[in-house]
């Protein structure tokens, strides 16, 4: 007869700070849609004027990225903050959210962590945030 394996303690259930974690993601990303939604509307209905005009945007299609940029005449990295006066870069807002959402679970399960004394993980998890914020911010490689 085959032995049964013995059952362990380990549980997969899961813990506080992942919870928390799921939480803040959860509230971070349906904020981030919702605005992109909103922002969205705000394009399409006109109500507040694009950047590029829409009879002229079909001839940035084939254009890559510098192409589009210098012809254009946006700057890349942070530069749409100071455009968000119009509809066509309004948008970014939502997309800024949705990609900041992960730095902010990172942080908010600090303090869990530390309750727990789980000061490696703590640690990590700062440390994260830190590099996520470093990317994001156009210090590391130039920006986006």
């Amino acid at each position: 007869m085959a032995e049964t394996p013995e059952k362990s303690d380990v549980t997969l259930d899961a813990s506080p700070e992942q919870l928390y974690y799921a939480a803040i993601l959860e509230k971070g990303m349906y904020i981030g849609l919702l605005i992109l939604l909103i922002t969205y509307i705000i394009y399409i209905f006109g109500i507040l004027d694009p950047y590029i005009p829409l009879n002229e945007i079909s001839k940035y299609w084939s254009m890559n990225v510098d192409q589009y940029l210098h012809e254009a005449n946006v700057h890349s990295g942070w530069a749409w903050t100071g455009m968000l006066k119009y509809g066509d870069f309004l948008n970014f807002i939502g997309v800024a959210i949705l990609a900041g959402v992960t730095i902010m679970c990172y942080l908010s399960i600090v303090p869990i962590l530390l309750r727990n004394n789980d000061k490696v993980y703590a640690v990590l998890a700062v440390l994260e945030a830190l590099i996520l914020a470093a990317a994001a911010s156009g210090l590391v490689a130039g920006g986006h």
